[in-house]
């Protein structure tokens, strides 16, 4: 059986991606052909983190794991995966500092780039409608760090610039030896930017970024749920030096409803209905969240019959168009006062059926909460 790719990496399942990549990096050090030549464990220890990486740092393999596991469309449906270092995007980067140039030579960096910025998340708690129904244009407003204003992110007094660094000659790395391995590891003196900062920036003291409260709009799309995650790219802490943001995820907890119980995207409400309407039949109007409804009760109707109300469910963020139904748990309602009318025609009622008895139930079907997985019978 396939282990869990965050197991293997080491990382929380909420880990960033800078985690995810920090982690693997880490990993291949350790485990990578190269350092353990004929070990088949070693090997296949590299394959296993290789496989993890590949789908943990892709954002969208990564959202299909974490909902399907190893099963999901497009990860192979659990099949052996056949690793190829060619396939990975940005490999020998992502390794260059620690087997880039192992056996000597190797390419140079390009010139300075700054870091990205940290990934951010944002736990949102919604009004169970506005879950339903989604929001267009919500603005968001939390703390993160932006861009500096004075020096526009690139960490220099107004007026000046940054100089290259003489130690690495704007590479960013540098030549070190361990034992009999020759490697390239970041320049130390301009920690791998390429670049010096002779006059920072007296706002941010060099760092192109200041602390800021961020305003942000998108829209939240009908239907989401509890622990749904919206990615917004780009909206995270801006990077030091000029670096690339990093992205803010978004994630949805959703307010109990009074009168709704939610089921992925069907909803459960208990009906309360007069015992004469469930003997003789009748038709009620309930308030669905879509407007009036009329719902038929059919003569003879038990208590505990469930009936059902198609699309009138939660929109379905999987199938554009499609909602969920809705079903009514129909429970007999028993006046705790009579008038004196209706207690003397209670009595001729109750003479009326003297000399027969009730079954013993066929079957208990406990409370409404604790039954909403096992429907039991529903009727259109």
């Amino acid at each position: 059986m396939k282990r869990d790719y965050y197991e293997i990496l080491g990382v929380a399942r909420d880990a960033s991606t800078d985690e995810i990549k920090k982690a693997y990096r880490k990993l291949a050090m350790e485990l990578h052909p190269d350092r353990n030549p004929g070990n088949k464990e070693a090997e296949e220890g590299f394959k296993e983190a290789a496989e993890a990486y590949s789908v943990l740092s892709d954002a969208d393999k990564r959202r299909t794991y974490d909902q399907y596991g190893h099963a999901g469309p497009g990860l192979g449906g659990g099949q052996q995966f056949q690793f190829d270092p060619s396939q990975f995007a940005g490999f020998e980067d992502l390794l260059g500092s620690f087997f880039g140039d192992f056996f000597g030579g190797g390419r140079r960096s390009s010139s300075a780039r700054g870091e990205r910025g940290s990934d951010l998340q944002y736990n949102l708690k919604l009004p169970f409608k506005d879950a339903v129904f989604g929001k267009d244009n919500f603005e968001l407003e939390f703390p993160r760090m932006d861009a500096c204003g004075t020096c526009k992110g690139n960490g220099c007094a107004p007026g000046t610039g940054p100089e290259t660094c003489g130690q690495c000659g704007g590479r960013g790395q540098v030549a070190a030896r361990q034992g009999f391995f020759q490697m390239v590891v970041p320049c130390p003196k301009c920690e791998g930017r390429g670049k010096l900062i002779p006059n920072p920036c007296k706002t941010c003291h060099g760092e192109g970024r200041s602390r800021a409260t961020a305003k942000v709009r998108f829209n939240i799309p009908a239907g989401v749920d509890r622990g749904n995650r919206l990615k917004l790219r780009g909206q995270g802490e801006a990077g030091r030096y000029g670096g690339e943001n990093g992205d803010l995820l978004v994630v949805f907890d959703v307010e109990e409803d009074a009168r709704f119980q939610r089921e992925g995207d069907d909803l459960h409400l208990m009906l309360d209905v007069s015992w004469t309407i469930l003997a003789l039949g009748g038709s009620l109007t309930i308030d669905t969240l879509y407007g009036p409804d009329t719902v038929k009760v059919v003569a003879g109707t038990p208590s505990g019959e469930i009936l059902r109300r198609p699309n009138a469910g939660v929109p379905s963020l999987q199938s554009k168009g499609r909602r969920g139904d809705l079903y009514l748990h129909v429970r007999a309602a028993v006046p705790k006062k009579l008038t004196a009318e209706q207690r003397e025609a209670a009595e001729r009622l109750r003479d009326a059926f003297e000399g027969e008895t009730v079954g013993a139930a066929a079957e208990d079907k406990g409370g409404f909460f604790q039954n909403l997985g096992k429907k039991g019978k529903k009727r259109k």
